[in-house]
């Protein structure tokens, strides 16, 4: 118990060593993220259809 208590304690003192970043930095990266998921997902879907016509033109 006393090892968890310990551990507890570190956590709470790194947590407050943390540079959190601000409201303005933190849109930022979140508009960052969603759109570079939303074009990945984009060019994949595209890539997948290019392949399933590809092998519908290639098997009866």
């Amino acid at each position: 118990m006393q090892r968890l208590t310990k551990f507890l304690r570190d956590v709470v003192r790194e947590m407050k060593k943390v540079s959190w970043p601000k409201r303005k930095e933190l849109t930022r990266y979140t508009i960052t993220v969603v759109s570079t998921v939303a074009f990945v997902a984009v060019f994949f879907a595209i890539i997948d259809q290019g392949i399933s016509a590809l092998i519908r033109l290639v098997l009866p």
